[in-house]
Parts: C-alpha cells; sequence; structure tokens
C-alpha cells in the first residue's frame, strides 16, 4: 500500500485523571523528522512519542500537538518537609532574637511553597503507557488517511508512466527506421561525392555499421522498459514499505536514459517523444516526492 506523507490523525484518551487530546499532523519530508508539543506535566514522556512514531512512519516531518484537560479537582498539598524547614528556622530566629509569641501553624502555612495545589498529580508517574495509547490511536487515524491519498498518488502516477509506456515504444518503433534512412542518406552522399571513382566496399560497410551503432538507441530502451517495470512494481506491490527512495532512484535512471536517448536521436520525430517523456517524468517526480 502507497502512503502519502500528507495526513492528520487526532485521538482523546485518560491519563491519570487529566483527559488528552493528541493531533497528528505530517507533511512531506526527505527522513524522518518530529517535532512534538506537549505540555509540561507530559514532556518527560517525548523520548517514548518519538519512539512510537517511528515504529509507524518511516518519512515525513510529523508535527505532534497534545492538550491537557483535567477532569478532577484535588485537594490542596501540604509540603511536610518544607514545613518543618520554616517552623525550624523560625523557632531559632525567635530564640536568637529574644523575640516573644509561639511559632503558630497559620504562620507556616503562609510562607511561600508550603501549601500547593494538587495538579501535579492529574497525570500519574506510570501514565506513559496511557499516553502512547493515545498517540497509537492518532496515529492509526493519520495512516488510514495517508493510505488514501497514497492511493490517489498511485493512480495519477500510473496514468502518467502509461504516456510514458507509450512514447518509449514509439522510440523503438521508429529507431530502425531512422537507422535505415541514416544509411540510406550515408550512401547516397558518399556516391555523390565519389563522383564515379570506385570505392571501397568494405570500408564504407565498415562506415556504416560505425553510423549504426552510434545511432542505436536498443540498450537505452531495454533499460527504459526494465526501470518502467520496476517502478510499476514498486508502485503495485509496495507491501506496505516506504518506497519513496526507491521511485525517486528510478525516476532519475529513466532521465538518464531519456537523455542518452536523445543525444543518439539526430531525429525530429523521436526528439518530440523524448521532450514528452521529460515531460512526464518532471510531473511524476513532484508527486513522488509526497510518496513515503
Amino acid at each position: 500500500m502507497i502512503r502519502s506523507m500528507t495526513g492528520f490523525g487526532s485521538a482523546d484518551g485518560v491519563v491519570g485523571t487529566a483527559r488528552i487530546s493528541v493531533e497528528l499532523r505530517t507533511v512531506n519530508h526527505r527522513f524522518f523528522s518530529p517535532s512534538l508539543k506537549l505540555p509540561s506535566a507530559l514532556s518527560r514522556w517525548e523520548n517514548e512519542v518519538r519512539e512510537a512514531l517511528r515504529k509507524r512512519i518511516a518519512r515525513g516531518h510529523i508535527t505532534v500537538s497534545a492538550r491537557m484537560e483535567r477532569t478532577a479537582v484535588l485537594g490542596a498539598v501540604i509540603d511536610e518537609a518544607r514545613f518543618a524547614e520554616y517552623a525550624t528556622q523560625l523557632k531559632a530566629l525567635r530564640g536568637k532574637n529574644a523575640l516573644g509569641g509561639e511559632v503558630d501553624v497559620a504562620t507556616v502555612l503562609r510562607l511561600p511553597d508550603v501549601v500547593r495545589a494538587g495538579a501535579e498529580d492529574d497525570v500519574p508517574d506510570d501514565g506513559a503507557e496511557a499516553l502512547i495509547a493515545i498517540v497509537d490511536e492518532a496515529a492509526g487515524a493519520l495512516m488510514v488517511m495517508r493510505e488514501r491519498e497514497g492511493a490517489r498518488l498511485a493512480a495519477v502516477v500510473l496514468d502518467r508512466l502509461a504516456l510514458i509506456n507509450a512514447a518509449v515504444e514509439r522510440i523503438a518503433a521508429r529507431a530502425p527506421e531512422r537507422v535505415i534512412a541514416q544509411r540510406d542518406r550515408l550512401l547516397e552522399n558518399v556516391a555523390k561525392l565519389a563522383n564515379g571513382v570506385v570505392l571501397d566496399d568494405q570500408r564504407v560497410a565498415q562506415e556504416v555499421a560505425i553510423l549504426a551503432d552510434r545511432l542505436d538507441v536498443g540498450e537505452e530502451i531495454d533499460r527504459f522498459r526494465t526501470h518502467i517495470g520496476a517502478f510499476t512494481e514498486a508502485l503495485r506491490d509496495g507491501k506496505g514499505e516506504a518506497v519513496g527512495k526507491r521511485l525517486g532512484f528510478l525516476l532519475q535512471e529513466m532521465l538518464r536514459e531519456a537523455n542518452t536517448t536523445g543525444s543518439k536521436a539526430n531525429d525530429a520525430v523521436i526528439q518530440r517523444d523524448v521532450i514528452a517523456i521529460k515531460e512526464e517524468l518532471e510531473r511524476i517526480r513532484e508527486q513522488v516526492e509526497n510518496i513515503e
């Protein structure tokens, strides 16, 4: 299944007593490139989230956004260690400075950071598994969209590839005719230049063979057909693998064969088909850039 690198997925769930909403957005990128935007209470699990995504996504820039909504209001929490420290210090100051009065509980509780809200307890220390489950669900929705878009891209690319294949076959049919025409033109020109002088038939035959070899594009056509077959197979039988880089390589090879064929052509008809092939290869390249 061919996958696009563009997609969106979201999921909600509960971690501890907090409701977490996760959104994933992906666009094309040469490599796996995650960008995580997690609330501070969840940031300790960034590595776990990144690795979970790496298992599902091979290529693409992934933006991960998470929101946290508290579902329960916890009571105040007294920091007993800080309370004891403050009390000890106040008693020491009272004795050192000969102050009267008692160090009462209310006084100590009003000091900084002795009493804090219980919000941190919304996300327990073992909440990583619950968070990863939400991320996996969002990734599943993302993959469905990427596969749907990938199928559309594959159909467009296959249509373009069919046009290229038709042009290659036209060149394959035209090439022998072009060689014969060039041979006949060479013999005609040689005869005119000889002006009745007897020529060495073996040398003329040798020159004709050199010309035919220079104009022959049979190897280029064979390699082009092989590349088209490999490209088609990769599109139709991706088997869930990331094939974007392979497709990009095959496009480069096809462009090389098109350039070589064009340089050998010396024929307006073949040149028109070579130009058409290169135009279609560029259109395919634009689509392949978004395939994982």
